[in-house]
């Protein structure tokens, strides 16, 4: 190994460890609601009635967690104003996490479980 290279993997080592650092009181929550909320729109979208196939679906795109939320708010599955919310919610705890402010973080997330029930 020469020295570019040794120095190219070091670097690539502390920019590891320097996002890892950098990671919030509850983003470890965050990432298991966000996962919670993609796996019921996806449960949700395969129960449900079949939507009308856009132009979009013969490109062989996968959809996304936005397009199915998208999908899902079409339908009337899943109210407009619910998914405003919860996205919402998501976004001010995701602030809450980046300040390093876990109370308001949990409070957010807190805010998305109740919502998600509905």
């Amino acid at each position: 190994m020469n020295g570019l290279q040794r120095f190219a993997l070091s670097g690539a080592a502390l920019v590891a460890s320097a996002a890892t650092s950098f990671a919030g009181p509850c983003s470890a929550d965050i990432d298991v609601m966000q996962h919670r909320i993609d796996a019921a729109l996806e449960a949700k979208a395969a129960s449900g009635p079949a939507g009308k196939e856009g132009t979009a679906a013969g490109l062989s795109h996968q959809p996304t967690p936005q397009s199915l939320a998208a999908a899902e708010e079409k339908l009337g599955d899943i109210p407009a104003a619910t998914l405003d919310a919860i996205r919402q919610a998501m976004a001010r705890a995701r602030a809450a996490d980046s300040a390093g402010d876990k109370s308001g973080c949990e409070a957010a997330l807190a805010e998305v479980n109740r919502r998600f029930g509905q």
